[in-house]
């Protein structure tokens, strides 16, 4: 049978700040972004099981993504943790805000590439991380290919 490749669109508010850059994204600010999540896989054949004709039911591909990333990063302000930036993220954490702390600096770059691994180490065997692509803003984004790496 064919391989077929989904994809699953997510949608999540986060700041953040890029310590040492040299413009505007210095300073803490945050972003509306998109992230859309491509797998690959052979349609189930079977037609016994209750998900036949799926590479992947839709409903289980947003629960892994959601809780590797969409609940854990929405509403959050990620910093390098290996910054002068921690001290802010601990007054912030102190004043109950949701804080994360990343060993890089929290690019779309970096970002796209912790969450494929993410993402990778909780799909099934038989279905694989095709691509993903995190937009930052309407004409900016970064995208991870499975053949590139």
């Amino acid at each position: 049978m064919s391989k077929i490749r989904i994809t699953k669109q997510f949608s999540f508010e986060t700041g953040h700040a890029l310590y040492g850059y040299d413009g505007k994204c210095k300073n803490v600010h945050g972003h509306s972004y998109k992230l859309s999540v491509t797998v690959i896989g052979t349609p189930i054949s079977d037609s016994n099981n209750v998900k036949f004709g799926m590479v992947i039911d839709f409903s289980d591909l947003k629960k892994i993504v959601r809780e590797e990333i969409v609940d854990l990063f929405d509403h959050a302000t990620v910093f390098n943790k290996n910054t002068p930036h921690v001290e802010l993220a601990q007054e912030l954490k102190n004043r109950g805000h949701h804080v994360i702390l990343v060993d890089y600096q929290p690019t779309s770059e970096n970002m796209v590439v912790d969450f494929a691994k993410k993402i990778k180490d909780r799909l099934p065997n038989d279905i694989q991380l095709h691509s993903l692509k995190l937009q930052e803003t309407e004409s900016s984004f970064a995208e991870w290919f499975a053949s590139d790496n």
